[in-house]
């Protein structure tokens, strides 16, 4: 196996949320207490299945292997089959990108950890936050309690990175 193969090997790419993993029931059941208001009869459903806000981004498609993780919550691990998805998979390795840094990627992260995953890293110009100001601030937090914080020139050309077959993409 060539050097690069053996580094990426049981490693997943998470892009997390992008407003492309965020699927609530139209009713507003499975939202947080804090976003139900969002939902009330009279409400566009922000996120909910098939509305502009449960879409693709422009650019991000869902390709053949890719694996399209559905979740209510801010940790990509919160009441899905993630772990156990990566865990059959051979999966200890997680490198992370996607939005909202203090929301999404933090909590995701922080999960990663408790599950024990051998290293978590965070690609910090592959991750945004409202304001670049809170965006700095968590991944201070990041960098200095939980994870490997990282800028993709310092790992790989980001094509070349998701088009590894030792990379499961998880979007």
């Amino acid at each position: 196996m060539a050097e690069m193969e053996l580094k990426w090997k049981n490693t997943a790419l998470l892009v997390i949320d992008m407003q492309v993993v965020r699927e609530h029931d139209p009713l507003g059941r499975d939202v947080e207490l804090f976003r139900r208001h969002l939902y009330s009869v009279d409400k566009p459903k922000p996120t909910s299945k098939g509305s502009v806000g449960a879409e693709l981004v422009d650019g991000l498609m869902i390709k053949d292997g890719d694996y399209k993780l559905v979740k209510t919550r801010f940790s990509a691990f919160f009441n899905t089959h993630l772990h156990s998805y990566l865990q059959g998979a051979g999966i200890n390795k997680l490198v992370i990108i996607g939005v909202q840094t203090p929301n999404c990627i933090r909590q995701t992260v922080f999960d990663a950890v408790a599950l024990d995953y051998q290293t978590v890293t965070v690609i910090v110009d592959a991750t945004a936050a409202a304001t670049p100001d809170i965006h700095i601030n968590i991944n201070i937090i990041l960098k200095q309690y939980f994870s490997i914080y990282t800028f993709t020139s310092n790992v790989v050309d980001m094509a070349t990175l998701s088009g590894n077959a030792n990379i499961r993409r998880m979007v």
